[in-house]
This record gives C-alpha cells, structure tokens and sequence, in this order.
C-alpha cells in the first residue's frame, strides 16, 4: 500500500472519451484517482446541472473501475472571478462555485482547487482585490456546509502566484475549508527556476496544503511543457511535500491533438511514481 495517492488530470485524455474509457485509462496508467474539470467552457460549466441520473451513472462507472474522481479542478472562475466589477460576472461566478459544491457533495468528492485570480481578463486594482476576499468568506461559508475543502490554485498571475500569497488569504478567513492546493509549476516559474526559493515557499503553507499539483513549466511556459522537459524539480519538491504533510499529488497536463496519449499517460505515471519510490526507500517503508 502507498503511502501517498498519484492522481490524473481529466484533460491529459481526449475530452471525447466516455466516463468509463477515461476511468479505465487512468486506472490502467497507474493513477490512483482522477481530477474532474470544470473550466470557462459552456460545455464543462454545464456539468454544474447535471441531473441525478448522469451523476448516479458516473458513480457506477467509477465503481465499476475501481477509480474515481476525488477532487475537481475548478477554472471557470478565470471568465467569472469573485473579484470583477462587472456584478453580473460576480453573481455568475458565486453561482458557478455554489454548483461545483454542490456537485462535488453528490458525487463523494472532498476536494476542489479554486483558481488564486481576483480578475483575469481585466486589470488587477485595490477594488478587486477588495471584492475578491469579500467574496471568498461567502463561498468559503457554502462549502463549510456541504464538508468540502477550498484549496487555493497557485497560479500564472501576479496576485496569487505563490504560496505565501495564497495564505494572506487563507489567514485572513481562517477557515478550515479554505486551504491551499499549489502548483508546483507556477511556483518555480514565480521564483525563478530557482527550487531551494520554490521549497522555501511551499514551507510557508505548512499545515495547510490539502494537495499538490505536479506539473512540469518553463519560463514564460505554463502549460503543455512534457514532464521531464521542463525546469521544475519533481524530486525535491515530492520530498519537500511529503515533509510538510501533503499525501495526495495530481498529475497536471494536456491531451494534445494526434499524441499517444495513452502511452503519455503511463510515461508520466512511471516518473512521478519513480520519484515517490525513491522517497519510501530513503524513509524504509519499502
């Protein structure tokens, strides 16, 4: 038995496949769990009003295959964040965080990450800044209710790109279902390249990481950089990471149109988990 839980972004798959070929795609690659996506898309913002039918139906699937989603990666708020001065996208925006609650309640997942941005496709101001966290006290109210943990996204931005930045926040609502769930590749680009100062700020969240996203960048590259090609250190930070208590790590990447995905999978799968066994080695627990 591990001793930690590897699991798989749903959009490292083709978006065409069905419940259960993603389930058994995953399963089969290695990976313990998967993430769910609900991005700014109309058509995964439309999962929000799933009907008891389709989400009795995921969870058949998911116990047919013997793996699930435990957690939901909620990027929607990058069109509608709780911080615009559009109070029409703000209402959209608590709707949307009300509805990946609620959906998670139903389907049995503990945990979502929530996007660190006040404002994406508008300017960053004290006002917005300002109605972001009286925004984050009323959803952070929602899922207290429903027993679900809010963990913050390191993100690509300035305002939230680290962890020191995302617990302002989380010490300033001092909830615990307001937590903080890193990228580990937004960090290292935030600092850098440098790892020693991306392992010093993950320290900074002590006790509050609820999770980690393991995703591989470059500078200025965020997104859809191979595992393995990039610049973080995978190594150090799952050594850093178990340090400070974090047992559950998402492989974070892109189903790329004509790729063997399949085969990607498994690859990135045999790495992290590579990295892991190095670490249970070292403490004698294999």
């Amino acid at each position: 038995m591990n001793s930690y839980k590897l699991g798989l972004y749903e959009k490292a798959m083709p978006k065409e496949l069905s419940w259960s070929r993603k389930f058994t795609a995953a399963r089969q690659a290695g990976y313990d769990f998967l993430e769910l996506s609900i991005d700014e898309t109309p058509e995964k913002i439309k999962r929000l009003a799933m009907t008891s039918a389709e989400k009795k139906e995921i969870l058949r699937e998911a116990d047919e295959n013997g793996i699930a989603f435990e957690s939901i990666c909620l990027s929607a708020h990058r069109k509608y964040p709780l911080g615009s001065s559009d109070e029409a996208v703000v209402r959209k925006g608590l709707e949307i965080l009300k509805g990946a609650v609620d959906l998670a309640a139903d389907l049995g997942i503990r945990t979502i990450q929530l996007a660190g941005y006040d404002v994406y496709y508008e300017p960053s101001t004290l006002g917005t800044q300002k109605r972001f966290e009286y925004n984050l006290y009323k959803i952070t109210d929602v899922a207290a209710q429903a027993g679900v943990i809010l963990g913050f996204e390191t993100m690509e931005t300035d305002f939230m790109n680290t962890t020191a930045k995302a617990m302002y926040y989380v010490q300033r609502i001092r909830s615990p279902f307001l937590q903080i769930y890193p990228d580990i590749g937004n960090i290292t680009n935030a600092v850098g390249g440098d790892t020693e100062k991306a392992m010093e700020d993950l320290q900074t969240g002590s006790g509050h990481l609820a999770a980690l996203h393991l995703k591989e960048t470059l500078p200025g590259r965020f997104r859809e950089v191979p595992f393995g090609m990039g610049h973080v250190d995978f190594g150090r930070t799952v050594r850093e990471a178990f340090s400070l208590g974090v047992r559950r790590y998402l492989a974070e990447f892109w189903y790329l149109e004509g790729a063997d995905w399949s085969s990607e999978l498994a690859r990135v799968s045999r790495m992290l988990r590579g990295e892991f066994s190095k670490l249970e080695e070292r403490r004698g627990w294999i």
